[in-house]
């Protein structure tokens, strides 16, 4: 089997929703609803919280309209996927990633009817008040990664037409 750009993009993305939903199911196996187990105290734990909204938490309780966004943007990247540095391996997978990612919460959002969140980072306040980044899972985190390496290669697109033209003008 030959490994085109779309295979590729394809094997991340199964990878990224085998194991965001394989951790889901073992959270969901060993914590009921709102338990936590800590593993650093004062820094990290693991939890079982439901997500009707987006990133925290914003649009709660609309389900069923961010399922629809996950779908419309799902057909865009695949509509669009050849304007993503799809011809370059790190685009391949900054895109995989992307889609695994949308797939995994997605697949919540229509099972669970809210999205599994399990990691969470926090610290304490001097009156014993807990502060600390949302909740979130292996999907959210592959989307995050995925983004910032589109980021990362639009930037040295971006750095190498600007050598090149500077290469241009001092040619000319």
């Amino acid at each position: 089997m030959k490994w085109t750009p779309d295979r590729r993009l394809c094997a991340v993305a199964l990878g990224v929703f085998i194991l965001d939903q394989a951790t889901k199911l073992l959270v969901l196996r060993l914590l009921g609803p709102t338990d936590e187990r800590v593993v650093i105290d004062g820094f990290f734990k693991f939890v079982h919280w439901g997500n009707t909204g987006a990133a925290w938490s914003l649009f709660h309780d609309r389900n069923e309209l961010l399922a629809v966004v996950s779908l419309l943007a799902l057909l865009g990247l695949f509509l669009w996927r050849r304007h993503f540095s799809l011809h370059l391996p790190t685009g391949q997978a900054a895109l995989g990633l992307i889609i695994g990612g949308i797939c995994g919460n997605l697949f919540d959002r229509l099972y669970y009817h809210q999205v599994i969140d399990f990691l969470r980072f926090y610290l304490y306040r001097r009156s014993g008040e807990q502060i600390g980044f949302p909740a979130f899972n292996i999907a959210d985190s592959a989307i995050c990664v995925g983004v910032g390496l589109l980021i990362l290669i639009s930037w040295q697109q971006e750095l190498a037409a600007k050598a090149a033209k500077v290469e241009r003008k001092a040619e000319a």
